[in-house]
């Protein structure tokens, strides 16, 4: 997306290669030992695993312009992090150029830089001279940084004993409000109550009217879409979409399918066998749109299953579903009604089980599948399938944190005026 005004960053082609497999800087103690781990592969006559090139970033090009807020959306292992990396200058490039105009300073976790030993006051100093801050500089904007962070009363309180609402709130303040023209920022809106992220986006649409320049990562849709007119769309280390940001979330949504967020089809000629029961396939389809690789936390979906059965119609023949989160907790497990468990033949058949929208909370889900002849379980298959319901940032009220729970039913809200008590 070009921009009329100057740039503040140019990212010229980059690219950062990572090895696989490969043992990176040895000394000479590690040599000796691997050396004498790969001689009884060498007597047996195998070869040990060459290391494999990973592009974590491949060509990676765009400009920044003066003053400008851009968001940067990628699934898990786009290289949004080694961008930023790369950016504050804690990794070095493979190739490619990383070009600024003006003083740079970074926010990539809340509270890197700050010594737990030390009061809020003395952090504020010291994260400001990590950000390339004068002293006088620091003094300048000391009783705006504590205003802001709500810590007036425990300035000089070490602090390690905040709690995590207020360490992030100084955390922001410190970054957010000393003098640097360039400001890159990592998720820091994923947390803190609801009033504070309000202020964070009052502060960072300042931040721009002002002339600063802030490169924003996120995950959180919502962020993106109410901060960052424009946003990129990393995927597999490459730009796929640079432009308006309603375009391009709507292509990390809904086109392509890369990353972990893509559906897991299971299908196979030869598959498991239980008794009579041979499973066929295993698929998630979006129930409205059945040809979409992504998944919303707002739509409904199918998980439907195919199996040959060979053995007599009359057995009974139960299926079982047990979807476990990201987290390692089982959500459900469910099983169809006692009237269906006969309505099965010889040959090919197909189970579905309705999951409606507006249900489960944004996590990646694990299914696992369990088949029961006469209570008895003859096949079980963990995860035989594995998707990620995403937040597309319906109805999140102002809130742009992590939406806690395992479940983020959408039910039916009334609301009315009462008449005023008879005194």
């Amino acid at each position: 997306m070009k921009n009329e005004r100057p740039w503040a960053i140019r990212v010229d082609n980059l690219t950062k290669r990572y090895r696989l497999g490969g043992a990176g800087r040895v000394n000479l103690r590690q040599t000796i030992t691997q050396t004498a781990k790969r001689i009884p592969q060498a007597l047996r006559g195998e070869r040990a695993p060459r290391p494999e090139d990973f592009w974590a970033l491949n060509g990676v090009s765009f400009d920044v312009a003066r003053g400008e807020i851009v968001g940067v959306l990628g699934h898990n292992g786009a290289g949004k992090s080694t961008l930023l990396k790369i950016l504050s200058q804690i990794t070095e490039p493979t190739g490619g150029e990383v070009r600024f105009r003006g003083h740079v300073g970074s926010l990539l976790e809340v509270g890197t830089g700050f010594h737990p030993e030390l009061s809020g006051r003395d952090n504020i100093f010291l994260n400001g001279a990590i950000l390339g801050m004068s002293r006088q500089q620091i003094a300048r904007r000391f009783d705006e940084i504590v205003e802001f962070a709500e810590v007036a009363e425990f300035i000089d309180t070490p602090v390690k004993r905040y709690s995590s609402g207020m360490y992030t709130r100084l955390a922001f303040a410190v970054a957010a409000h000393l003098e640097t023209d360039i400001l890159l920022i990592d998720e820091v809106l994923a947390v803190g109550d609801v009033a504070f992220q309000q202020k964070c986006l009052a502060r960072m649409g300042e931040l721009a009217h002002g002339g600063r320049t802030v490169l924003f990562v996120s995950h959180n849709i919502a962020a993106i879409q109410t901060l960052c007119p424009r946003s990129i769309l990393l995927r597999r280390g490459q730009v796929v979409a640079d432009g308006r940001t309603n375009d391009v979330v709507a292509s990390y949504l809904h086109a392509g399918g890369e990353g972990p967020a893509r559906v897991r089809r299971w299908e196979s000629g030869t598959g498991p066998t239980g008794g009579p029961a041979r499973l066929v396939s295993a698929q998630i389809i979006p129930t409205d749109s059945p040809d979409s690789d992504l998944l919303d936390c707002t739509m409904p979906f199918m998980v439907a299953f195919e199996y040959d059965w060979s053995g007599a119609p009359q057995e009974p023949l139960r299926f079982e579903i047990q979807l476990v989160n990201g987290d390692g907790v089982m959500v459900f497990d469910t099983c169809p009604p006692e009237t269906l468990w006969r309505q099965h033949h010889p040959g090919r058949n197909r189970v579905v089980c309705h999951i409606p929208g507006d249900l489960l909370n944004s996590n990646e889900y694990h299914v696992h599948l369990v088949l029961r002849q006469n209570d008895q379980e003859v096949l079980s298959l963990p995860d035989v399938l594995v998707f990620e319901l995403l937040d597309s940032g319906r109805d999140r009220y102002g809130w742009f944190g992590k939406w806690e729970g395992v479940l983020r039913p959408r039910f039916d809200w009334q609301a009315q005026a009462l008449p005023a008590a008879v005194a």
